[in-house]
């Protein structure tokens, strides 16, 4: 997902406060549309930005980048149980710094950062959505990121939910209502998106991210909902990114696709959108071979229609239906739920996907910046 943390973070910021939020099941008081072009146009002096690429390390690559302002950690999937009852499932860690280095103060609340979670399970056969949300200062050992002396044991948390291990990886995250813990393979090599992990979004210098993804990772695991309780198996996809950047002038959102095929292929691609509804010049992604091969993929070479719409209770109309070409693909996608929509201290929508057309296949979309400033692009 190209830059979802910078707004969101900023959001956190000045819309909650630490804690747990009420799961989406509750319903949130409504916020208007935030135009994310004044949010990431914030000042960040004083970090660093991102102008050209960079050799990656692992595990360390996996901890905090503390000189750079935003940065998640970020894995979806499409799981079932043997009997095929199908579940998607987002685990999201956020971290934001508030300022470019940490000051000395007395109490031991002080903090420079803050870290935001977000948990949501999509029900298929149920026809339920759940989203939960925690956030935490970078203090007193209740968020952060890092490992050992040597780079090794790898933990992100917030405020008790996190993932541990650095690859493979283990992810717990419990609240009354829900309980998820998963084992991830890392399966295909590593995917440096981009220029060798430099991802671009705009001419601009720093306008620009590093980011880097697992794109098939063999997962298994459990799930409570309620009283209920499934032994799961499928396949996730992570996500990392962290930038100091913003978003190009009328550029008011984007909309993702992390698509795994069935042929045993993988497909990313992300549309920053306009007001109007197109897709900027440095809209882009990436089809990864069976064989762990990159191929990047260019706004240019990728054709990405709206097949259908659905309006959420918050009034926010989405796309709900895609039809995309790319190289020799010709996909339809479909949402496995319509309502997916996150509506927790920020608003957006995310979710499980099923592909058919040339190949079938499974994934997650997410989609922000709708709202009464955009349109769905036809």
């Amino acid at each position: 997902m190209p830059i979802k943390s910078t707004w969101l973070l900023v959001l956190l910021v000045l819309l909650s406060g630490c804690g747990e939020a009420p799961p989406s099941s509750s319903p949130s008081p409504a916020l208007a549309p935030t135009p994310i072009t004044s949010v990431l146009g914030l000042a960040a002096d004083g970090f660093a930005t991102v102008t050209a690429p960079r050799p990656f390390s692992f595990p360390a690559d996996h901890g905090a980048h503390p000189d750079y302002r935003t940065e998640w950690w970020y894995w979806t999937g499409n799981l079932s149980t043997a009997d095929g009852r199908a579940f998607g499932y987002q685990f999201t860690i956020f971290r934001f710094a508030l300022a470019p280095t940490s000051v000395a103060r007395a109490s031991a609340w002080a903090t420079s950062e803050t870290w935001l979670a977000h948990l949501t399970i999509s029900d298929i056969a149920g026809k339920k959505f759940h989203a939960f949300e925690r956030s935490a200062r970078g203090a007193l050992g209740l968020a952060g990121a890092g490992g050992d002396s040597v780079g090794n044991a790898m933990r992100i948390h917030c405020d008790g939910w996190e993932a541990s291990g650095g690859g493979p990886w283990r992810i717990h995250a419990e609240t009354p209502e829900v309980a998820l813990d998963l084992q991830l393979d890392v399966g295909k090599p590593v995917v440096l998106q981009g220029d060798r992990g430099l991802s671009r979004k705009d001419a601009a210098a720093g306008a620009a991210s590093y980011y880097y993804s697992f794109t098939r990772m063999p997962t298994t695991g459990t799930l409570r909902l309620g009283e209920q309780h499934w032994t799961l198996t499928g396949n996730s996809w992570m996500d990392r990114e962290w930038s100091t950047s913003a978003l190009a002038p009328g550029v008011v959102g984007w909309d993702w696709f992390a698509l795994q095929l069935a042929d045993g292929r993988e497909l990313m691609f992300y549309r920053l959108r306009r007001t109007d509804g197109s897709a900027t010049e440095f809209s882009t992604g990436s089809l990864v071979a069976v064989d762990g091969t990159v191929r990047a993929l260019t706004a240019a070479e990728v054709s990405l229609t709206t097949t259908g719409q659905w309006t959420s209770v918050s009034g926010v109309t989405y796309p709900a239906g895609w039809h995309l070409q790319a190289a020799d693909l010709d996909l339809q996608i479909v949402p496995r739920l319509a309502d997916q929509e996150l509506n927790l201290s920020v608003r957006y929508w995310e979710g499980a996907v099923m592909v058919s057309g040339s190949v079938g296949g499974v994934g997650y979309v997410e989609l922000a910046g709708y709202g009464s400033r955009t349109k769905v692009s036809k």
